[in-house]
């Protein structure tokens, strides 16, 4: 059974920074790319960050500079480094995984999701 457990949620204030971890069971991590989305209150869901199975990043406008996606395939884990959060980045962010590299900033592209974590900065 695939799992996709996210952590390192929380509440911060305006300028801080946090780390997100997203640790894959039951699927072959290496040949998977991975992505984050966020759902906030009253918004729909949005593309955050992704990374291919090939290391390769994407990111969302607003999250490039101040967010940084990264993998360690020995440790089945993604993360997502976020400095300078926002009262905007308030959000349950939930990670996703796909085998395949390509569309990955689509929600549709993946097959598999976590529960998520909440993210929560006040100003």
């Amino acid at each position: 059974q695939v799992q996709l457990v996210e952590s390192g949620g929380g509440l911060v204030q305006s300028g801080d920074s946090l780390r997100l971890s997203c640790v894959a069971s039951g699927l072959t991590f290496h040949i998977n790319s991975m992505g984050w989305f966020r759902q906030g209150p009253g918004k729909a869901r949005q593309f955050v960050a992704a990374i291919a199975w090939n290391g390769r990043p994407y990111y969302e406008k607003s999250a490039k500079g101040r967010f940084t996606i990264s993998r360690d395939d020995a440790e089945n884990t993604m993360y997502l480094q976020m400095n300078e959060v926002q009262p905007e980045d308030t959000a349950v962010y939930t990670c996703a995984a796909t085998q395949g590299g390509r569309g990955l900033t689509e929600a549709s592209t993946y097959d598999h999701w976590g529960q998520g974590t909440q993210v929560t900065v006040s100003s």
